[in-house]
């Protein structure tokens, strides 16, 4: 058997005025995700659990079959393990973004999703004006970066995601706690250095929104995982364009296969990506493919992005990876589903359940869903489900 997990990252949603009451979901175009939902099992999983954060970190570790009540740390830490930079036991990764702040308000967490050519000069700029024995910046792709922090500073700081805080007053959502005035300190000195640099000069020449701050958030220490060969017996591959996703494949052993084109956003290279999937499952049991586009379209507010995003994920990633499946001599399970909602109204994270679909060519019973949606899974046989068992479920079904 060979499996396939199929991630649209944010896809869920709330029912939206503007498009008749209709979800995301049931608004958008989605035949090979209404194909694996009739003519397979769906149901709801839960991938947060009580008591923490619904952020991506929490929700993909869920996904990729780690219950987060027992593995999870923070989320930096992951993005450290795929930048391959290596914590020792007293250090704390802090996810850095790059923003864009306007009147004291942050205007967009992602700085116009700034270029990584043009974030890797932002990032070392700071590190050669902020970084020290005590911290260090690194790069990453796009807006998203890292900073260590030595000596187990900043630990238990307080700290706010900044893509739920959009156009509110940063001054109410500065770090806090212990160690917050010192980080709250690092950011105000850094909108010192990015204001006039060259980099965001030019972007403001373009129209482009300037990498103005940066932000902090999503701290932790290093964690400890079990392997996924040894926790399930199938060796697997991670594909994703962003850093979380990516560390989370690193500590469970999993192959991170990189992807040339892969953005985080509506442009990334979802041919390249499913692809890539049917070929690594040439040698492997089970692949991962993750899709962050949804909930950057979630995050930003923007329908017609969203139905975009959904749209493309089901024709350019579902459609070529179910087509293989349906072709294939080995018999082929598929789950297809997001890792939380992004609802369009409120441009972040919730811990809502969310629906899943398990389609195997080998089984011809359905449970009665027409389509991939949040309502239509209610009528699934799986009912409501702990996410973290997902893969379990699969991987053990006859």
């Amino acid at each position: 058997m060979k499996y396939a997990v199929l991630i649209g990252d944010g896809m869920a949603d709330y029912p939206i005025e503007k498009l008749g009451g209709k979800t995301i979901l049931q608004a958008a175009r989605t035949p090979a995700m209404d194909y694996i939902a009739a003519h397979g099992n769906t149901g709801l999983a839960k991938t947060i659990p009580d008591g923490l954060p619904a952020g991506s970190d929490v929700a993909n570790m869920s996904i990729l079959g780690y219950d987060p009540a027992v593995y999870y740390s923070g989320r930096a830490p992951l993005e450290a393990a795929s930048m391959g930079v290596a914590l020792a036991s007293d250090d704390v990764a802090f996810r850095c973004n790059l923003v864009t702040i306007e009147q004291g308000r942050i205007k967009d967490y992602s700085a116009g999703h700034i270029s990584s050519e043009e974030a890797e000069i932002l990032i070392e700029t700071l590190d050669t004006e902020l970084g020290n024995e005590e911290l260090r910046f690194y790069p990453g792709i796009s807006y998203r970066h890292l900073l260590v922090a030595r000596n187990n500073l900043g630990v238990e700081t307080e700290c706010t995601p900044p893509h739920d805080i959009t156009e509110k007053k940063i001054e109410e959502y500065l770090p806090g706690g212990k160690d917050g005035d010192f980080f709250s300190d690092m950011i105000k000195k850094s909108m010192i250095i990015l204001e006039l640099h060259p980099v965001n000069l030019k972007r403001i020449e373009e129209g482009k929104n300037p990498a103005n701050s940066i932000w902090v958030w999503g701290q932790g220490y290093a964690p400890k995982f079990t392997p996924f060969q040894e926790l399930y017996g199938k060796a697997g591959a991670v594909i994703s364009a962003v850093d979380l996703l990516k560390g989370i494949g690193i500590y469970a052993g999993l192959d991170v296969i990189e992807v040339p084109g892969a953005t985080g956003y509506l442009d990334t290279n979802y041919e390249g990506k499913a692809n890539a999937a049917i070929e690594a499952l040439k040698a492997r049991d089970l692949v991962f493919v993750h899709v962050e586009a949804p909930d950057e379209a979630g995050h930003e507010g923007s329908i017609d992005k969203k139905l975009r995003a959904v749209e493309d994920f089901d024709s350019r990633i579902v459609a070529p990876i179910l087509k293989h499946a349906k072709a294939s001599d080995e018999p082929f399970t598929i789950l297809v589903l997001p890792d939380h909602p992004t609802p369009i109204s409120l441009k972040t994270h919730v811990p809502d359940p969310i629906p899943f679909a398990i389609y195997r060519t080998d089984k011809t019973d359905s449970d009665g869903a027409e389509t991939f949606d949040e309502e239509s899974v209610k009528k699934g046989s799986f009912g409501l489900v702990k996410a973290s068992d997902l893969v379990g479920i699969l991987v053990k079904a006859k």
